[in-house]
């Protein structure tokens, strides 16, 4: 309906926002991922943003639509919903900061690692990729770097306010959960000079922080 719509307004820039989910399975020996890897996704949501790039590239073939595509990895940041394990983890040691719930933190897979990219630097990219990309090219948004969810962990139990133990809750473990992720983000640099500017424990900080300010406000 969107695209649809956009045909009142042909000079339209429209920034398709897919995400490194098209890839599917992703074996270690295929990392650091980029834009040529096989798109295969093997979930609901992955296969939602391929359908979305690919009606990007029917608009852009049919009615000649400026179409940028954007395929990030994991990105985080303060704000983000608590569905989201890093924010849900924060969110949780600000409960126990305030004695609203044990010292016991839930986790699922700690072992998981992912290429993480602070929110900031991601909308940046955007940004960039919107003025010097090339129309219809997908630009994998990641750092290149992967930690795993158990050292982001220890990074928000560190700044805590008080003493965390860890639980893993079988039921936060996902039935697919691949082992590592790394994205090559070269295109995306080389092309419009992007690179990630914020350090993970700033955005772990953050993250922190604005779990505390927002159970302050309720």
């Amino acid at each position: 309906n969107l695209l649809e719509a956009l045909r009142q307004t042909p000079n339209t820039r429209i920034m398709i926002v897919s995400s490194s989910e098209v890839y599917g399975q992703i074996t270690t020996e295929q990392l650091p991922v980029t834009e040529e890897h096989t798109t295969y996704p093997n979930n609901p949501y992955g296969i939602s943003k391929m359908v979305q790039e690919l009606l990007g590239q029917q608009y852009l073939a049919a009615e000649g639509f400026k179409v940028y595509i954007a395929r990030p990895f994991n990105h985080i940041g303060a704000g983000q919903s608590h569905r989201f394990a890093i924010a849900n983890f924060a969110a949780q040691i600000a409960r126990m900061e305030k004695g609203l719930q044990p010292p016991i933190l839930e986790v699922g897979n700690l072992a998981a690692e992912r290429d993480f990219t602070d929110v900031r630097d991601t909308v940046r990219a955007y940004d960039l990729i919107m003025q010097k990309g090339r129309i219809g090219e997908p630009y994998n948004i990641g750092s290149g770097k992967s930690y795993s969810i158990r050292a982001l962990v220890d990074m928000l139990i560190a700044i805590a306010k008080i003493k965390v133990s860890i639980r893993v809750d079988e039921s936060r473990l996902r039935p697919i959960d691949v082992p590592r992720i790394v994205a090559d983000a070269s295109r995306l640099t080389k092309e419009t000079g992007w690179r990630p500017q914020i350090p993970i424990e700033q955005t772990i900080h953050d993250i922190l922080e604005d779990a505390r300010q927002s159970l302050s406000n309720h």
